[in-house]
Protein backbone atom coordinates (compact mmCIF):
# COMPACT_ATOMS: atom_id res chain seq x y z
CA UNK A 1 0.00 0.00 0.00
CA UNK A 2 1.61 3.28 -1.02
CA UNK A 3 1.56 6.23 1.36
CA UNK A 4 -1.70 8.12 1.42
CA UNK A 5 -4.81 7.99 3.53
CA UNK A 6 -7.03 6.93 0.65
CA UNK A 7 -4.98 3.74 0.32
CA UNK A 8 -6.25 2.46 3.66
CA UNK A 9 -9.76 1.20 2.96
CA UNK A 10 -11.40 0.29 6.25
CA UNK A 11 -14.30 -2.08 5.62
CA UNK A 12 -16.86 -0.93 8.18
CA UNK A 13 -20.21 0.77 8.38
CA UNK A 14 -19.74 1.32 12.13
CA UNK A 15 -19.08 5.05 12.64
CA UNK A 16 -17.81 4.46 16.18
CA UNK A 17 -15.14 2.01 14.99
CA UNK A 18 -14.14 4.37 12.17
CA UNK A 19 -13.85 7.34 14.55
CA UNK A 20 -11.73 5.34 17.02
CA UNK A 21 -9.50 3.97 14.25
CA UNK A 22 -8.86 7.47 12.90
CA UNK A 23 -8.10 8.80 16.39
CA UNK A 24 -5.72 5.96 17.22
CA UNK A 25 -3.94 5.92 13.86
CA UNK A 26 -3.74 9.71 13.82
CA UNK A 27 -4.66 9.84 10.15
CA UNK A 28 -7.62 9.95 7.84
CA UNK A 29 -8.76 6.60 6.50
CA UNK A 30 -11.46 5.87 3.97
CA UNK A 31 -14.41 3.75 5.01
CA UNK A 32 -16.07 1.28 2.68
CA UNK A 33 -19.51 0.25 3.86
CA UNK A 34 -20.00 -3.08 2.13
CA UNK A 35 -21.95 -5.99 3.48
CA UNK A 36 -19.64 -8.96 3.90
CA UNK A 37 -20.81 -12.19 5.48
CA UNK A 38 -18.75 -13.10 8.52
CA UNK A 39 -17.87 -16.61 9.55
CA UNK A 40 -19.33 -17.62 12.89
CA UNK A 41 -16.47 -18.11 15.31
CA UNK A 42 -15.60 -16.95 18.81
CA UNK A 43 -12.04 -16.23 17.53
CA UNK A 44 -11.67 -12.65 16.25
CA UNK A 45 -8.48 -13.48 14.31
CA UNK A 46 -10.30 -16.15 12.28
CA UNK A 47 -13.17 -13.74 11.64
CA UNK A 48 -10.96 -10.89 10.36
CA UNK A 49 -8.79 -13.11 8.17
CA UNK A 50 -11.83 -14.46 6.33
CA UNK A 51 -13.65 -11.13 6.25
CA UNK A 52 -10.57 -9.45 4.76
CA UNK A 53 -10.32 -12.14 2.06
CA UNK A 54 -13.99 -11.77 1.18
CA UNK A 55 -13.79 -7.95 1.24
CA UNK A 56 -10.79 -7.93 -1.06
CA UNK A 57 -12.75 -10.14 -3.46
CA UNK A 58 -15.39 -7.41 -3.70
CA UNK A 59 -13.16 -4.32 -3.65
CA UNK A 60 -10.14 -5.68 -5.56
CA UNK A 61 -7.88 -3.34 -3.58
CA UNK A 62 -6.04 -3.70 -0.24
CA UNK A 63 -8.43 -3.64 2.70
CA UNK A 64 -8.38 -3.22 6.46
CA UNK A 65 -10.89 -5.05 8.64
CA UNK A 66 -11.36 -5.17 12.39
CA UNK A 67 -13.33 -7.26 14.83
CA UNK A 68 -13.53 -7.11 18.59
CA UNK A 69 -14.86 -9.77 20.91
CA UNK A 70 -15.89 -9.83 24.54
CA UNK A 71 -14.86 -13.07 26.25
CA UNK A 72 -16.66 -13.74 29.53
CA UNK A 73 -15.05 -16.31 31.84
CA UNK A 74 -18.29 -17.60 33.42
CA UNK A 75 -19.68 -18.24 29.93
CA UNK A 76 -16.57 -20.14 28.74
CA UNK A 77 -15.53 -17.26 26.47
CA UNK A 78 -18.97 -16.59 25.03
CA UNK A 79 -19.91 -14.36 23.28
CA UNK A 80 -16.38 -13.64 21.97
CA UNK A 81 -16.56 -12.45 18.37
CA UNK A 82 -20.30 -13.13 18.42
CA UNK A 83 -20.85 -10.11 20.69
CA UNK A 84 -22.76 -8.20 17.99
CA UNK A 85 -25.40 -10.93 17.94
CA UNK A 86 -25.54 -11.16 21.73
CA UNK A 87 -26.15 -7.41 21.92
CA UNK A 88 -28.83 -7.55 19.22
CA UNK A 89 -30.70 -10.34 21.02
CA UNK A 90 -30.27 -9.81 24.77
CA UNK A 91 -28.47 -6.46 24.98
CA UNK A 92 -26.02 -5.13 27.54
CA UNK A 93 -28.52 -5.34 30.38
CA UNK A 94 -29.30 -8.96 29.48
CA UNK A 95 -25.61 -9.90 29.48
CA UNK A 96 -25.20 -8.37 32.94
CA UNK A 97 -28.29 -10.18 34.23
CA UNK A 98 -27.17 -13.53 32.75
CA UNK A 99 -24.12 -13.46 34.97
CA UNK A 100 -26.06 -12.93 38.18
CA UNK A 101 -23.64 -13.82 40.98
CA UNK A 102 -21.20 -15.65 38.67
CA UNK A 103 -17.60 -14.66 38.02
CA UNK A 104 -17.69 -11.40 36.05
CA UNK A 105 -14.09 -11.61 34.78
CA UNK A 106 -13.82 -10.93 31.06
CA UNK A 107 -11.43 -9.68 28.45
CA UNK A 108 -11.80 -7.91 25.18
CA UNK A 109 -9.70 -8.89 22.20
CA UNK A 110 -9.39 -7.03 18.93
CA UNK A 111 -7.90 -8.29 15.68
CA UNK A 112 -7.06 -5.92 12.84
CA UNK A 113 -6.17 -7.37 9.45
CA UNK A 114 -4.63 -5.80 6.36
CA UNK A 115 -5.02 -7.92 3.25
CA UNK A 116 -3.56 -7.08 -0.17
CA UNK A 117 -4.86 -10.07 -2.09
CA UNK A 118 -1.79 -12.17 -1.29
CA UNK A 119 -0.94 -11.78 2.38
CA UNK A 120 -2.97 -11.19 5.48
CA UNK A 121 -1.21 -9.34 8.28
CA UNK A 122 -3.04 -9.50 11.63
CA UNK A 123 -2.44 -7.32 14.69
CA UNK A 124 -4.13 -8.10 18.00
CA UNK A 125 -4.73 -6.39 21.30
CA UNK A 126 -6.21 -7.59 24.58
CA UNK A 127 -7.57 -5.83 27.66
CA UNK A 128 -8.51 -7.74 30.80
CA UNK A 129 -11.37 -6.58 32.96
CA UNK A 130 -14.84 -7.49 34.13
CA UNK A 131 -18.48 -7.08 33.26
CA UNK A 132 -20.29 -4.50 35.41
CA UNK A 133 -23.42 -5.43 37.34
CA UNK A 134 -25.49 -3.13 35.13
CA UNK A 135 -24.89 -0.83 32.14
CA UNK A 136 -23.31 2.51 33.11
CA UNK A 137 -22.34 5.65 31.22
CA UNK A 138 -23.65 7.77 28.40
CA UNK A 139 -22.15 5.97 25.42
CA UNK A 140 -24.27 3.41 23.65
CA UNK A 141 -21.35 2.17 21.51
CA UNK A 142 -21.40 -1.62 21.60
CA UNK A 143 -20.69 -3.08 25.00
CA UNK A 144 -18.84 0.00 26.32
CA UNK A 145 -21.52 0.47 29.03
CA UNK A 146 -20.74 -2.92 30.65
CA UNK A 147 -16.96 -3.45 30.32
CA UNK A 148 -14.71 -2.25 33.14
CA UNK A 149 -10.98 -2.59 32.35
CA UNK A 150 -8.75 -4.09 35.03
CA UNK A 151 -7.72 -1.52 37.63
CA UNK A 152 -10.58 0.84 36.72
CA UNK A 153 -13.90 1.41 38.45
CA UNK A 154 -15.47 2.90 35.34
CA UNK A 155 -16.91 1.30 32.24
CA UNK A 156 -15.59 2.39 28.85
CA UNK A 157 -18.81 4.37 28.43
CA UNK A 158 -18.09 6.33 31.62
CA UNK A 159 -14.48 7.05 30.61
CA UNK A 160 -14.90 8.79 27.31
CA UNK A 161 -12.92 8.30 24.13
CA UNK A 162 -9.55 9.73 25.09
CA UNK A 163 -9.09 7.57 28.19
CA UNK A 164 -10.59 4.50 26.51
CA UNK A 165 -8.29 4.86 23.48
CA UNK A 166 -5.26 4.65 25.75
CA UNK A 167 -6.13 1.18 27.11
CA UNK A 168 -8.68 -0.60 24.93
CA UNK A 169 -7.93 -3.76 22.97
CA UNK A 170 -8.84 -1.83 19.79
CA UNK A 171 -6.28 0.83 20.68
CA UNK A 172 -3.61 -1.82 21.31
CA UNK A 173 -4.28 -3.56 17.98
CA UNK A 174 -4.43 -0.32 15.97
CA UNK A 175 -1.23 0.96 17.64
CA UNK A 176 0.54 -2.21 16.41
CA UNK A 177 -0.86 -1.52 12.94
CA UNK A 178 0.32 2.11 13.20
CA UNK A 179 3.87 0.94 14.02
CA UNK A 180 3.75 -1.49 11.09
CA UNK A 181 2.62 1.27 8.72
CA UNK A 182 5.41 3.55 9.96
CA UNK A 183 8.02 0.81 9.45
CA UNK A 184 6.76 0.06 5.95
CA UNK A 185 6.15 3.78 5.20
CA UNK A 186 2.50 3.27 4.37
Amino acid sequence: MPDGAAEIRFVTSNKGKLREAREILGREIAAIAIDVDEIQSLDVSKVVREKARRSYGLVKKPVLVEDTGLYIKALNGFPGALIKWALETIGNKGLCEMLGGKDRKAYSETAVCIYDGRRAKIFTGRTDGRVSKSPKGHSTFGWDPIFMPEGKNLTYAEMGGIEKNKISSRAKAFKKLKMHLARTKR
